[in-house]
């Protein structure tokens, strides 16, 4: 039990207006919120086809050329290096901008449209 309190408090790999690349799926996008671990329920969870570990980090990501916002675990994510902005149609409305290859993230609080 111990073990499994020091992985819930483990510090995200990724913050808020960095960019991502899925490992999977190679779609690249921008990360607008993190989760310490899995906040999606156990039907969402069983129907995810790639059954990550819900004890880390997870993250809203906005999908790079699309209207789509994605869930997926820390494992699944590797840094874009592309330097590119994502295009995606929340982008300003949680983003201000866009500087040193990642968008600065604004205070308005993260909820799933």
């Amino acid at each position: 039990m111990i073990m499994l309190r020091k992985e819930l408090q483990k510090a995200p790999r990724f913050s808020p207006g960095d960019l991502v690349r899925h490992r999977r799926y190679h779609y690249r996008g921008g990360v607008v919120a993190c989760d310490p671990r899995c906040m999606a329920n156990e039907a969402w969870c069983q129907a995810n086809q790639t059954q990550p570990d819900r004890n880390q980090p997870w993250y809203h990501v906005l999908v790079h050329e699309s209207d789509s916002v994605t869930y997926p675990a820390e494992n699944s994510l590797a840094p874009d290096s592309s330097g590119e902005p994502v295009s995606h149609p929340l982008l300003e409305q949680f983003f201000s901008g866009f500087a040193k290859g990642r968008h600065q993230r604004n205070h308005l609080p993260w909820s799933q449209p």
